[in-house]
């Protein structure tokens, strides 16, 4: 499988898979998201997830994949760092604001900062086309969240800091997104990287918030755990999705089309969470998709 796909990089096939890799990232974050802001407390959220990643991780490198080439160890260390910021940032973003009001700003400063950092570091640059897609995309984004801000009602008063926590957590996802695309193409084999990642990354969560686990009663923790083993599924596809979507085809192209995920996130908010819809809330979601549209075209 990985000598496969390695073939396919810088092929007309490799852009196809890149782009199938980005839109089921989009998907699974969204879902990745609803899962660590719905019931419980996003710290202790993510730490179930965590659990579960480590869990996962374990056998996938001790029997399945390759042993990382010495120059991957730092590499690693720097992924480490990076995302337990993220992890942190994100954690402080949910528990001050509405899922459907933070996460979009969230996403849309992402793709802003991934596409400045792809062109600096890959050499990748939009042409004009794609960036009046990338315009439209953002535009989309925050008129969604200031949408949301306008009609929410509950938790008003954490708003603003929310936010702010918001726009450092995208500029972390734009951070993650560059340095771990680096991170893939650094080693022979994508999987390792992967595999490697969710057993390092993992640690953080659970070890910060064992004891509050621990605390909780037996049946709390029960459903903790449940959901944890699926988020972890689904972190395992999302993430390692686009980074498979970013070793196959340009880095900006991957981050702009994973942000469609804003769409699927305020779905997910009417279905599973209960926050409102409506027509311009419809409106905008399709400027989102119209957004990445354009820059898929324009390529």
């Amino acid at each position: 499988m990985s000598n496969w796909l390695i073939a396919q990089e810088g092929t007309q096939t490799g852009l196809y898979l890149s782009m199938a890799f980005a839109l089921a990232a989009a998907v699974l974050h969204a879902v990745f998201g609803a899962l660590q802001k719905g019931r419980h407390d996003p710290w202790i959220s993510r730490a179930g997830i965590d659990v579960f990643t480590f869990s996962l991780s374990v056998p996938l490198v001790l029997f399945v994949v390759p042993w990382p080439e010495p120059h991957m160890w730092p590499i690693f260390a720097g992924a480490w760092v990076i995302h337990v910021v993220y992890k942190v940032l994100q954690a402080m973003t949910y528990t001050r604001g509405a899922y459907t009001v933070v996460y979009p700003v969230v996403r849309g400063t992402g793709p802003l900062f991934a596409v400045i950092g792809a062109g600096l570091i890959f050499g990748e640059h939009f042409n004009a086309v794609q960036w009046l897609g990338v315009g439209v995309l953002l535009g989309g984004i925050y008129g969604l969240a200031l949408y949301n801000l306008r009609k929410i009602t509950v938790n008003r008063e954490t708003l603003v800091p929310a936010l702010g926590f918001a726009v450092a957590t995208g500029a972390m996802v734009a951070i993650y997104t560059t340095y771990d695309a680096y991170g893939i193409r650094a080693t022979a084999d994508p999987f390792t990287f992967l595999a490697w990642f969710f057993l390092i990354d993992s640690v953080f969560m659970p070890v910060v918030c064992a004891r509050r686990m621990m605390a909780m009663p037996r049946e709390d923790l029960s459903n903790l755990l449940k959901r944890g083993f699926f988020g972890a599924l689904v972190a395992f596809c999302s993430f390692g999705g686009i980074m498979l979507a970013t070793r196959l085809g340009p880095v900006g192209q991957a981050a702009v089309l994973r942000e469609t995920s804003t769409v699927f996130a305020a779905l997910i908010g009417w279905v599973m969470l209960g926050e409102s819809t409506g027509p311009r809330r419809v409106a905008l979601m399709a400027m989102i998709a119209a957004g990445a549209v354009i820059v898929q075209l324009a390529a």
